[in-house]
């Protein structure tokens, strides 16, 4: 197999992977959105930005 063949196949195979995760990200954005955060993944990763943030003004014990 010469190099141009390796690059096609890494090229569908990464391609493939792309698919695969987009199609996870739909999914799971799906499910935040009927738990209850209103914009799915945005919502979540907003209100885990907020957790975090809140957590790093709280004192150490």
């Amino acid at each position: 197999m010469n190099n141009e063949d390796q690059l096609k196949k890494r090229i569908s195979e990464l391609e493939s992977m792309n698919d695969q995760l987009l199609a996870e990200l739909r999914y799971l954005d799906g499910l935040l959105k009927e738990v209850g955060f209103e914009e799915g993944l945005a919502t979540l990763k907003s209100a885990a930005i907020e957790l975090l943030e809140q957590d790093e003004d709280q004192p150490n014990s």
